[in-house]
């Protein structure tokens, strides 16, 4: 069994492949993060957003999840809108922009080909998403992006996936008190073609909102 930590160290060896991978981008962009993108955001956060994997030249770039790609345009829009961060997002990890009572993380750590992990890969990396949990004392309410997040979430808590079934707008109670919402994924190629909308992402916190105030 693995020591749990919340964060993934920087030469974490746990899924072949994916080192492989993390190897070539050293090799081929030597000034990017290349490592493990580590979470971001308050301590004391009461909402964790959990996100699939970092991609190439977001996360895997930048070192902080969905910084460099368009789905950090939204979901740090989104944030900002609701009252969970405070300066101005730039997509540039020294933008000074900060979460507030807010966290985001990943499922997956490490950038996966074709941003697509494999099922193994997640469940080498859940052991940090169930630390990553834990070590929030605050937290009220999850947010998953995306069915593998979705699931993950539900595995970190032991729970089975036919538990709550995935979809849009999904809500579902979670052991220690603590709700799972659920989005389709705020990448480019949901809000591209429609599947997903700024008003049906909102919708989302607007319920997360809801239910940390006790509504």
């Amino acid at each position: 069994m693995h020591e749990a930590r919340a964060e993934a160290p920087r030469d974490c060896a746990r899924c072949p492949r994916l080192v492989a991978y993390r190897a070539a981008n050293q090799r081929a962009e030597p000034a990017w993060f290349n490592g493990p993108a580590p979470s971001f955001g308050d301590a004391n956060a009461r909402l964790l957003i959990v996100g699939l994997a970092p991609g190439r030249t977001g996360a895997n770039r930048t070192g902080r999840p969905f910084t460099g790609d368009y789905a950090g345009d939204l979901l740090y829009g989104t944030l900002t809108k609701f009252g969970y961060a405070r300066g101005t997002y730039r997509a540039d990890p020294n933008d000074g922009f900060e979460l507030v009572g807010a966290m985001v993380t990943n499922c997956v750590r490490c950038a996966p080909p074709e941003n697509k992990p494999n099922p193994d890969e997640v469940a080498r990396c859940r052991p940090f998403l169930q630390a990553r949990i834990a070590a929030l004392p605050d937290l009220k309410v999850i947010i998953a992006l995306g069915l593998i997040a979705h699931e993950s979430v539900l595995r970190a808590h032991d729970l089975k996936p036919a538990t709550a079934k995935f979809s849009h707008g999904a809500e579902a109670a979670l052991p220690g008190g603590r709700t799972l919402l659920s989005s389709y994924h705020c990448s480019r190629y949901n809000t591209q073609t429609r599947r997903l909308t700024t008003e049906m992402f909102e919708a989302v916190f607007e319920r997360a909102n809801m239910l940390l105030s006790g509504a």
